[in-house]
């Protein structure tokens, strides 16, 4: 008799552990490579076209849990029972695909996408918001609840809710409101051992790590309780022109031509403040709009304006490209000098700079970016963090000495906590990934 395919054990063991009232469901959750349905559901939320080729390891199984029970079971199966390797995956966002690929041994997805619900509570001014439902699905429901109200995070609409958050998450009400996390009040995890824990029986560590900490160390993150924040009904968009007083190095390319509008955009509270603004910036006519707040969110996601608000439902990018990402992080203000030879390479380049390879840091534009910013105080893309990273894509159950690298750069002092935390609540270091908090190292 032929040995029971991973799918087949899997099911069964599925079946097993979830509760009789969610067992008719389980069978439509599991994919294997061998249904039709695999690539869609695999390819639904790819966000960089790079981990999308016919190279890229592909999950031996994708799981789509349309309810808690069924994380549980899964992650009682894939670790104790089967066991295999396993990655959660919310909103797709992590453009190093970390969250669905990976390159050491035959691994599942757990894909939560059909964890979206969206609760509000305007009179109690709370949110309760599944780990999958993207920024701008929580943005439209709480507008449509209440047209002042608001949750402080990024200016994706695509972006998931469970990753940004357990990330930090920042936006442009951040020196309003803070980050994200400053506004979480409760929160619900899945972890190692297959519990669903609240704030009160996960403890304050974990509640702590699981808010800027990451996603997919300490388990899966299923919804989090959030604070709403009041937002004016009505967003003022302010276009100043002061391009025309700045001298040639402090002007911003624009397309073909030179100059070009320094934009600035605030929000008002009254409409009676459009008249002493628009004075003092001498502004034109036309260059002052009225919107919702809701409409203010969309065009900071660079639609125009006049777009509907149900445009945030939309879940799917308009395009997936083949791309690599990189951020520095400057923490002192940079040289004139360095903003001089940064505009002069760009002009040089012109269009042909999206020719250039993000990695040949020896010369063009990025080496002139890393003299200016890196030297002046940021945290150096080119000397730690890709490079790191890279490293740390050959880890292992003990992957601290590959972790510390990279971990020290994100968290600072907060990486020793963080590395406690994970060696608490999963000392086996089953939820892990390339990017991951690691463990202490076994004695």
């Amino acid at each position: 008799m032929a040995n029971p395919s991973l799918y087949d054990r899997f099911l069964e063991c599925l079946k097993t552990h979830t509760n009789p009232s969610n067992q008719s469901s389980v069978s439509d959750i599991v994919f294997a490579q061998s249904n039709v349905s695999y690539p869609t559901v695999l390819e639904n939320y790819i966000r960089n076209a790079r981990f999308n080729t016919s190279s890229t390891p592909k999950p031996s199984l994708i799981i789509t849990p349309p309810h808690e029970a069924h994380v549980q079971s899964t992650v009682i199966c894939a670790k104790s029972v089967i066991p295999i390797q396993i990655k959660i995956w919310s909103g797709g966002h992590d453009y190093d695909g970390i969250s669905y690929v990976f390159n050491h041994q035959p691994f599942i997805v757990l894909d939560l996408f059909n964890l979206r619900n969206i609760t509000v509570d305007v009179q109690k001014n709370l949110v309760v918001v599944q780990a999958s439902a993207t920024l701008g699905e929580l943005y439209y429901k709480i507008w449509n609840n209440g047209k002042t109200h608001s949750f402080p995070a990024g200016v994706g609409p695509t972006v998931g809710v469970g990753g940004h958050v357990s990330s930090g998450g920042y936006g442009i009400m951040l020196q309003r409101y803070g980050l994200s996390v400053d506004n979480v009040i409760d929160a619900r995890i899945g972890d190692v051992n297959g519990r669903i824990l609240d704030k009160e029986s996960m403890g304050e560590d974990l509640f702590w790590a699981i808010k800027g900490g990451g996603g997919g160390s300490f388990g899966v993150i299923l919804s989090y309780t959030v604070k709403l924040v009041e937002v004016p009904e009505v967003a003022l968009h302010e276009a100043v022109d002061v391009a025309s007083e700045l001298d040639d190095g402090k002007r911003f390319q624009n397309g073909e031509s030179f100059g070009g509008d320094v934009v600035s955009r605030r929000f008002r509270r009254a409409r009676d403040a459009i008249g002493e603004t628009a004075s003092s910036a001498r502004a034109k006519e036309g260059e002052l709009y009225e919107t919702t707040w809701v409409e203010s969110v969309l065009w900071w996601a660079n639609y125009p304006l006049g777009t509907k608000p149900e445009t945030l439902l939309d879940r799917n990018l308009n395009s997936t490209d083949f791309l690599k990402r990189k951020s520095d992080y400057v923490q002192n203000p940079i040289p004139r000098s360095g903003l001089e030879g940064l505009w002069k390479k760009m002009i040089e380049f012109g269009e042909n700079m999206v020719s250039f390879q993000s990695l040949r840091w020896e010369n063009g534009r990025d080496s002139i970016r890393c003299d200016a910013v890196s030297s002046s105080g940021g945290e150096s893309v080119q000397d730690s963090v890709l490079r790191d990273m890279a490293r740390a894509r050959n880890f292992d159950e003990n992957s601290y000495e590959e972790g510390e690298v990279y971990g020290l750069k994100y968290f600072n002092d907060n990486f020793e906590r963080l590395v406690k935390v994970k060696t608490e609540v999963d000392s086996e270091n089953f939820f892990r990934n390339e990017q991951s908090i690691p463990v202490l190292p076994r004695k």
